[in-house]
């Protein structure tokens, strides 16, 4: 047996992430050898077949917070948690198989090229830049506060050990859980204003022996060394391992995880595993549609989140990293579906094991957050063959080969389209060198970001919203001919001021933060549903039993003794939805009596509220989807509108543009490729019969046999993964 060091790493953990780094390491060395111009440097030389292509999307795709996103969600909200990664993505498939080609096309270094050539904007591309460059800060920060909530999870300090000031903190937590862990209608008026402040406090109660913050320096260092050494290449090199150790994570934790179910309840074999699961969870937690007793996830927020996602997906700027860097239009698109499809397989897996996470640990888990480094602690720790390095592994190469994509992502945007304008006859060997030292500086900044950041999900959904900026340019720039400068300057500007500048603004402004009209909270709710009564059910009851019997000895009970509960029978529960603030990102802080708002203000929810519609009303979950609507319509109804009242681009500018958009990547060379383009750059209408309305504005393209073959093969695939999810979920039912 070997002996553990003081982190609960054993020597073979230690190895398992040596040999990672040092094969990172390695990859960058060989791979910085082939790099001889910018193209080399952001896009690979465009010579990546489907098998980098697919695990490259993965990649990209994929990181440590999905993972910890998933389970979070899964933990907090039941298996209908699984959609906060699972519904965009979903949507997406069919859409992407369409618009994976695009990027293709282009034959551009970055997606901020395309505004200067679309729109003939050399500012309009600089300012897709910059705000690409703060969206993939908020992406990285993400991925190391994930990454360092797990791994530190990993390394979680036993009770004994914590501090006096810990303690203190912890016993709260304690005690929220166990008044959270009853039926709220059975509580005293004392015990439910207790609950009520307690969880407005939302106390802390995980702590680890790692510190957070030097963790996520570390790893910011070796994605910065790897990735500037070796460039898109060695990112993509490194997707391609990243990508098996990701689905080996996928994996890993549910044959132990069922292992131990049915030790602890007597179970046997997979079927054993899930049907103690429907025993043991509440019927609500097994709904994967959403619960009404569930406060986040309804079939309009599901709706909502999903077009949304699908509309801002496209204008992210590593779409052209992904697809762009592809030797062929057939190679971008199948590439970037699969990749994007296998994630959404690993989904599903990630929400199994966070259901029996659940099952393990009830609520023992106050951040969610934690569940899988604890999870992988008390699973694969115990068998002591470096399996929980081998984890660690997973989750540090997942992150690293996203963060380091998306640095290149932000150097190339930030090198091309900020710097290059103003030093426009500077060597390729310069250029290098600058995207690196931007690099340097994209990573400092997101490390800082992510230092300064709380909720995971909450930035989750801030990041999801926040290329809604950019989206109409993006499609109507892309599909409309009359789109125009002044049109898509119009639509980013108001989108900029409206989700960055005046939510993030005024909150600095003296008295916001404090404003007793901002504390709107929605009504705290008691929910009454019927039941079947599972394992959990029966334990929360027989606990609520011996608190009234406790309280009856002491001559403090009121109202009659709760009835006793066996499993199987059908019961009315009573589930307290807190109250959530209406306006602020990361909800209310009390302290000494004065309330105070945290994180950005959503402004658009202020107006309406303002115009006469009372949200604190509206169920919490509603007013989120009203936040999505506002980023999906307004910002094509005003390029649209700004548009038809304005002068139209060059003719000449939108036939070579579009003529471009319809001349296909064959893959057979560069060569032949740069053939091709000069008799459409001769005859830019030599593809006119492609077009769906030839007489019209609108640039839709005819479906070919492979565009419908596609279509119909990513709905099928999408539909594969909702019946896998059904499917898994009802074993053992």
């Amino acid at each position: 047996m070997l002996t553990y060091t003081y982190w609960g790493l054993s020597l073979f953990d230690m190895a398992m992430i040596i040999v990672y780094f040092a094969l990172v390491v390695v990859i960058a060395v060989r791979t910085a050898r082939k790099m001889n111009s910018r193209e080399d440097y952001f896009m690979g030389g465009r010579s990546f077949g489907k098998l980098i292509q697919t695990f490259a999307a993965f990649g990209q795709a994929t990181s440590v917070e999905h993972v910890s996103t998933t389970t979070t969600m899964v933990n907090t909200n039941g298996a209908s948690g699984i959609w906060a990664m699972l519904a965009g993505g979903l949507m997406n498939l069919p859409v992407f198989w369409m618009t994976s080609i695009w990027y293709r096309r282009l034959r551009l270094l970055t997606l901020g090229d395309f505004f200067e050539e679309r729109y003939g904007s050399k500012r309009m591309a600089a300012f897709y830049a910059a705000c690409q460059s703060i969206y993939f800060v908020l992406i990285a920060a993400i991925g190391f506060m994930a990454m360092a909530k797990t791994v530190s999870a990993i390394a979680s300090k036993p009770v004994a050990e914590l501090t006096s000031i810990e303690r203190v903190e912890y016993e709260m937590a304690v005690e929220r859980e166990s008044l959270e862990a009853g039926d709220f209608s059975l509580l005293t008026g004392e015990q439910k204003a207790r609950l009520q402040e307690l969880q407005t406090l939302n106390p802390k109660k995980e702590y680890s022996h790692f510190n957070q913050n030097w963790l996520i320096i570390i790893v910011a260092v070796a994605s910065f060394i790897y990735a500037s050494k070796g460039g898109l290449t060695a990112a993509f090199m490194v997707d391609l391992v990243q990508g098996i150790f990701i689905i080996i994570l996928s994996l890993m934790l549910i044959p132990f995880a069922m292992a131990k179910i049915n030790l602890l309840f007597g179970g046997n074999g997979i079927l054993g595993a899930f049907a103690t699961m429907h025993q043991v969870l509440p019927d609500s937690f097994m709904q994967i549609w959403g619960s009404p007793s569930l406060i986040e996830f309804s079939w309009f927020w599901i709706a909502g989140f999903s077009i949304m996602i699908v509309i801002t997906t496209a204008v992210q700027a590593n779409q052209m990293t992904a697809c762009g860097s592809a030797k062929s239009d057939y190679v971008a698109r199948y590439g970037f579906v699969a990749g994007v499809l296998l994630k959404r397989y690993s989904n599903v897996m990630w929400g199994v094991v966070a259901l029996m996470t659940v099952v393990l640990y009830g609520n023992s888990i106050s951040d969610p957050d934690y569940a899988w480094g604890l999870a992988t602690r008390d699973l694969l720790g115990p068998v002591n063959l470096g399996l929980v390095g081998l984890m660690i592994a997973c989750l540090i190469a997942a992150l690293m080969s996203s963060v380091s994509a998306f640095m290149l992502t932000a150097a190339a945007l930030i090198t091309n389209n900020l710097y290059r304008p103003f030093r426009p006859r500077c060597s390729e060997d310069h250029y290098v060198w600058v995207g690196r030292i931007f690099s340097a500086v994209y990573m400092l900044v997101s490390v800082y970001v992510a230092a300064q950041s709380k909720g995971l999900f909450e930035l989750f959904k801030m990041t999801m919203m926040f290329n809604s900026i950019l989206a109409a340019a993006f499609w109507m720039g892309m599909l409309w001919r009359r789109s125009n400068r002044a049109g898509a300057w119009a639509s980013m500007v108001f989108m900029f001021v409206a989700t960055v500048v005046l939510p993030f603004g005024l909150p600095l402004l003296p008295g916001i933060r404090d404003s007793a009209y901002l504390s709107k909270t929605t009504q705290a709710l008691t929910v009454t549903r019927t039941y079947t009564a599972r394992a959990m059910d029966v334990s929360e009851r027989d606990r609520a039993i011996a608190s009234w019997d406790k309280a009856k000895a002491s001559g403090q009970a009121k109202g009659e003794r709760p009835a006793m509960l066996r499993a199987g029978e059908k019961y009315e529960k009573s589930v307290l939805l807190p109250k959530k603030s209406v306006f602020w990102s990361d909800g209310l802080s009390v302290s000494e009596g004065k309330v105070s708002g945290r994180g950005y203000l959503k402004v658009e929810l202020v107006v309406l509220n303002r115009l006469g519609w009372d949200l604190g009303r509206n169920s919490y979950s509603l007013n989120e989807t009203l936040t999505f609507v506002f980023r999906i319509i307004p910002p094509f109804l005003i390029l649209m509108l700004v548009a038809y009242l304005t002068t139209p681009e060059a003719k000449e500018l939108l036939d070579q543009f579009y003529g471009k958009m319809r001349t296909p990547v064959l893959g057979h060379s560069p060569e032949e490729d740069e053939q091709a383009m000069e008799l459409t750059r001769a005859d830019p209408n030599r593809f006119n019969h492609l077009k769906m309305f030839p007489n019209s504005n609108w640039e839709f393209r005819r479906w070919n046999r492979e565009d419908w073959t596609g279509v119909l093969g990513s709905i099928g695939a999408a539909v594969s993964v909702v019946l896998l999810l059904m499917f898994v979920v009802s074993l053992g039912r």
